[in-house]
């Protein structure tokens, strides 16, 4: 019996989610069925592990052949390179739309589909990689590659749940992709708990007293509930613009929490 989750086919969804969320060429080999593109987001956290994982290994291997400063800029490339900035990109276009001159719905949805980057935009991506950059770099050298093994992943399982909270702000043909994500079934949250949590819970393992797992768990979700709070009340939805800018603000809130439960080790 083919295993089907919300009525894909799951390799489908799977292959899918390879080709939309990195720029591998996954699609020479295998190319999904166009309406597989909808249930990309079931299998986000698990393209989080082949991502995270790459900026883990280049930063872990770096390190041992060069300064750790230089070996995490690398990783931050690498990790760039291999998705496309795709969620870098989102992240300058939502605070373009919220932080610019979007006075209303429609004028912040029309400044978020602008393939220009405002001024807005800029300084967000500025400030961004510079608190991603310190905060890794702070990190107990140790520490750092698998806290990015853990991160990546969670902070996509976290922002998934938008999906879940609210709808799709534009519609298909207005998409910038064309693709509006369908909400998650029992099957498909289960999964992506899974995807999220593994690589989550063996950290806190590996790291067991000395992080606190109840901070570096729930300030990221509150980050995103905030971020999903504002998103409501100004376009009463999500794109994925939105999406990615989530997923790199709660990434960059786990990294700060862990730093801060770090402190000790700096001081």
């Amino acid at each position: 019996m083919e295993v089907r989750i919300n009525d894909t086919r799951w390799y489908d969804s799977l292959w899918a989610a390879l080709v939309f969320f990195t720029r591998l060429p996954f699609w020479r080999i295998y190319q999904p069925p166009r309406s597989s593109y909808a249930a990309v987001v079931e299998w986000w956290p698990l393209t989080g592990w082949l991502t995270g994982g790459v900026m883990a290994g280049v930063l872990y291997a770096g390190s041992l052949l060069m300064p750790t400063a230089v070996a995490l800029l690398l990783a931050i490339v690498a990790r760039m390179l291999l998705t496309g900035a795709l969620h870098e990109d989102g992240l300058a276009d939502f605070v373009d739309g919220f932080g610019g001159g979007g006075r209303d719905r429609e004028r912040i949805l029309t400044i978020m589909k602008d393939s220009h980057i405002g001024t807005y935009g800029v300084i967000a991506l500025i400030v961004y990689f510079a608190l991603l950059y310190a905060s890794l770099l702070l990190l107990p050298h140790e520490i750092a590659p698998l806290a990015i093994l853990a991160a990546d992943p969670f902070a996509k399982m976290v922002t998934s749940q938008l999906i879940l909270m609210m709808p799709y702000a534009r519609n298909e043909e207005t998409a910038k992709n064309h693709t509006v994500y369908r909400k998650p079934d029992v099957k498909a949250g289960v999964l992506l708990a899974v995807q999220g949590m593994l690589p989550m819970a063996g950290f806190l393992w590996l790291t067991r007293g000395q992080t606190d797992w109840s901070t570096l768990v729930f300030v990221p979700c509150v980050v995103m509930y905030f971020l999903y709070l504002l998103m409501w009340k100004r376009i009463r939805g999500y794109t994925g613009d939105c999406c990615g800018a989530v997923c790199l603000l709660v990434e960059l809130a786990f990294y700060l929490c862990l730093l801060a439960g770090y402190g000790s080790y700096m001081d």
